[in-house]
């Protein structure tokens, strides 16, 4: 469960609501793969904007939108999965990586936007996907791409 809770501490209480929409999130600039092949990454930063503590339960979902179709990315393997909290504009960010595929290419996706969506939000967020055509796996049908856990940002 996502929640913002402020305590009793005479503010504005957010008790039992989701927060996940008041987020900020930025997308990139990353590491662009140059070529087919090469490994790129592209950092998502996520700022807690809500004026209260705030409790992300989970990893965000990421999917390739490519026109045609959308298509799930899935969390790293070292992705654990665990409650991020982050005090009043406090950050944190994840990774996405991914295999730069041939342009045009059958053994690739050709990404037109990136969309994100927080645990527990009921929106999700759109950004436009400007590092070129993603690889597919073996099966054909899987983007070459995982997104990492979430990892405290600043102080």
């Amino acid at each position: 469960m996502t929640a913002c809770d402020d305590g009793d501490k005479g503010q504005d209480s957010k008790a039992g609501s989701a927060c996940a929409d008041e987020m900020s999130v930025k997308f990139g600039p990353g590491n662009a793969a140059p070529a087919a092949g090469d490994t790129g990454n592209v950092p998502v930063t996520i700022t807690n904007a809500s004026g209260a503590e705030c409790v992300l339960d989970g990893l965000p979902a990421i999917e390739f939108d490519s026109g045609d179709a959308v298509t799930a990315v899935g969390a790293d393997e070292a992705a654990g999965v665990k409650k991020t909290t982050l005090a009043k504009e406090a950050s944190t960010s994840l990774t996405l990586t991914y295999v730069r595929g041939e342009g045009g290419g059958t053994k690739s996706l050709g990404v037109q936007r990136v969309k994100i969506h927080l645990p527990g939000a009921g929106e999700t967020r759109d950004f436009k996907w400007s590092y070129g055509d993603v690889a597919l796996k073996s099966d054909g049908r899987t983007p070459d791409a995982s997104v990492s856990g979430f990892q405290q940002s600043g102080d």
